[in-house]
């Protein structure tokens, strides 16, 4: 075993993808995870702005918290369309392409793909916030602590879905247990004490009030407890995750992930109010988190209070979990429609999404070293991303039903229109309130994904257009070796090296992996462009062979096939031929796989003296003049 099986596990082949769905059980920690655990840091992020209100805020969570819950509700139900509507999976960008066109989709998924960003960012941020409330001490070390854990996170994802609700569902239920007990012994101990309860473990008082309530500031609390519904999407990227019926086990897992959090956010405000919890300042000495001064108020700080403390620690830490299922799920359904490199469209060993797992990781990362790991720094960059993906959802739901106009479609239709109005206005409220505090840099970073996503695109599109080949190939008698011309798709690319190994050689394999079984199109290809001209020149037409790769290796199967063909044939040599494209800018080099390199590098390592390998370059250049400008050049 090598250090990547100990690491992320041994190859997953494709036919082993059924065993890797999931049922209720195992979705609510893989896709609920960062809607839960908001509940640990939602009324927080509130409370922190009700400090200079001193006593007097408390007596505004719950109305606050009341229009939170109205608001996941209306989520809810429209998700829960969404849902059974498009059972594909992609959420808010499928939706919005499907039913509002190309640009209101990209703005949904470069919005999305924000929200993830900062999911991933805060859940940890928030872990390790209360790890530091239990152990004050461990303040100086807070961003080493978040980088080890996002580590872990991004490993236990690249082992695999299963795996990872697996690992997951301990700390979910344990977390979930814990505050129920909490906030159950809670409400009993009001109930006896007459709506006044006292403390077990007496807490700092609060700060004196030093400014007035007013519209504005309950605006900011609003738009800061709102970060409590972030995640709440999830469920409606990952459909194809769940096993048959996948649409009955998305809203069945959907609607355990509302119902839980809902209570769990009533509990807990109602106890905030009753038990006089006021937040303190995050990042300062002192600090401590309010479901730490919650249970520390219910039980005091014994064993329970430790135990209760770990499990959120370990759910704020691995909420992350639910940006890593969606992130890579959302790129690969961007980059098939050429918005992203390519390689984000492709599973891994373990039949993940590699590219988008790590590349979120090396993501969240940066943004946990430039805010320090705080919490309450990230806070106001993070629900614009996420009401802005459900307005659009929503809107394009909308659309849906009045395309379709099945049973119910008007009530369908209403639904979904009242939740776009209803998230469009916090999508306004939370910018607003939170602009100057960091929400800026996310109204600038949406644009400039849209921006890259258009240039992506525009180059995929060139490089398609430029490589498209109607034209059958010339053939060239040649001798003595045996040329392999590895083949990924027929294009002007494949042609020019078959051409190539033509000059040199009588004998021509084309060698093409496909993991999926579906090489139909270019058997029929190969027949129509390849055979007639080299039968026509009296020459044997160049043999294609389809190699099998059950576990989607492309490199490994053309190496073993080279090598078995050198050692049936010990008296020939053998050339290589690498069809490759040359871009026409440097910075274009990053958006294509370079399996040609990786390919010569192995040949080089493993083959022998009698196997050559020779590029065949296809230089894209510029693209051609219109004729109207070469006429007048001429």
């Amino acid at each position: 075993m090598n250090i990547l099986d100990l690491l992320v596990g041994k190859p997953l082949a494709t036919t082993e993808e059924r065993a890797e769905q999931i049922g209720p059980l195992q979705g609510i920690p893989i896709f609920g995870l960062d809607a839960l655990s908001s509940a640990a840091y939602g009324p927080e992020a509130a409370l922190t702005l009700l400090i200079p209100l001193g006593l007097l805020g408390l007596n505004y969570i719950l109305p606050v918290s009341a229009a939170i819950i109205a608001l996941l509700t209306i989520v809810y139900f429209s998700y829960r369309q969404t849902i059974a509507a498009y059972p594909g999976g992609g959420g808010s960008y499928t939706v919005a392409r499907f039913n509002l066109g190309a640009r209101p989709s990209l703005l949904a998924a470069a919005a999305l793909l924000t929200d993830y960003i900062l999911t991933a960012a805060v859940g940890i941020s928030a872990g390790v916030g209360a790890l530091i409330s239990a152990v004050p001490s461990l303040q100086p070390h807070t961003l080493k602590f978040c980088i080890v854990i996002l580590l872990v996170v991004a490993i236990i994802n690249l082992r695999g879905v299963r795996e990872a609700g697996l690992v997951f569902m301990v700390p979910t239920y344990l977390f979930v247990g814990t505050l129920v007990i909490v906030i159950g012994a809670g409400l009993i101990a009001v109930l006896r004490s007459g709506g006044h309860p006292v403390p077990s473990t007496p807490f700092a008082p609060p700060l004196p009030a030093t400014e007035a309530v007013s519209y504005w500031l309950l605006l900011k609390v609003f738009s800061s407890g709102c970060t409590a519904l972030t995640g709440v999407e999830a469920v409606s990227n990952g459909v194809k995750a769940f096993r048959e019926p996948a649409v009955k086990n998305a809203q069945r897992t959907l609607t355990i992930i509302i119902f839980i959090l809902a209570a769990m956010l009533a509990g807990i405000s109602y106890l905030v109010k009753a038990y006089g919890v006021v937040a303190t300042i995050p990042g300062k000495p002192g600090y401590d988190s309010i479901l730490s001064m919650l249970t520390a108020s219910v039980f005091g700080k014994g064993v329970f209070y430790y135990v209760t403390i770990a499990s959120i620690l370990l759910v704020l830490s691995l909420s992350a979990n639910t940006a890593f299922a969606d992130f890579p799920r959302l790129c690969r359904a961007i980059a098939q429609n050429n918005y992203l490199p390519h390689a984000f469209s492709f599973r891994g060993r373990r039949l993940v999404y590699s590219y988008g797992i790590v590349t979120l990781a090396v993501l969240t990362a940066l943004l946990l070293i430039l805010f320090d790991g705080v919490t309450d720094r990230l806070i106001p960059l993070y629900a614009v991303g996420a009401f802005l993906a459900f307005t659009l959802s929503q809107a394009g739901m909308v659309v849906h039903w009045f395309k379709k106009r099945g049973p119910h479609w008007l009530k369908s239709a209403l639904v979904n229109g009242f939740g776009a109005f209803v998230t469009g206005i916090t999508v306004c409220v939370v910018l607003v309130a939170k602009f100057a505090e960091g929400a800026w840099i996310t109204l600038l970073f949406i644009p400039l994904l849209i921006v890259f996503f258009g240039f992506v695109r525009r180059h995929y599109h060139a490089v398609r257009m430029r490589t498209a080949c109607a034209v059958p190939v010339h053939a060239r008698q040649a001798e003595l070796p045996i040329a392999v011309v590895a083949i990924d798709r027929w294009s002007s690319i494949s042609k020019q090296g078959l051409e190539f190994a033509a000059k040199i050689s009588n004998e021509i394999v084309g060698v093409h992996v496909e993991p999926d079984k579906h090489s139909e199109l270019l058997r029929l290809e190969w027949e129509r462009y390849v055979e007639p001209p080299f039968r026509a020149a009296g020459h044997p037409p160049p043999k294609l062979v389809i190699l099998p790769s059950p576990y989607r290796f492309i490199i490994v199967p053309i190496i073993q096939y080279i090598l078995e063909l050198s050692a049936r044939q010990p008296q020939r040599r053998i050339i290589v031929v690498i069809p490759e494209l040359v871009e026409g800018h440097w910075y274009e080099y990053f958006l294509h796989n370079q399996r040609g390199r990786l390919l010569e590098w192995m040949l080089l390592v493993r083959g022998n003296e009698r196997i050559f390998t020779v590029s065949a370059p296809y230089y894209l250049g510029d693209p051609p003049a219109p004729p109207s400008k070469r006429k007048r050049r001429s």
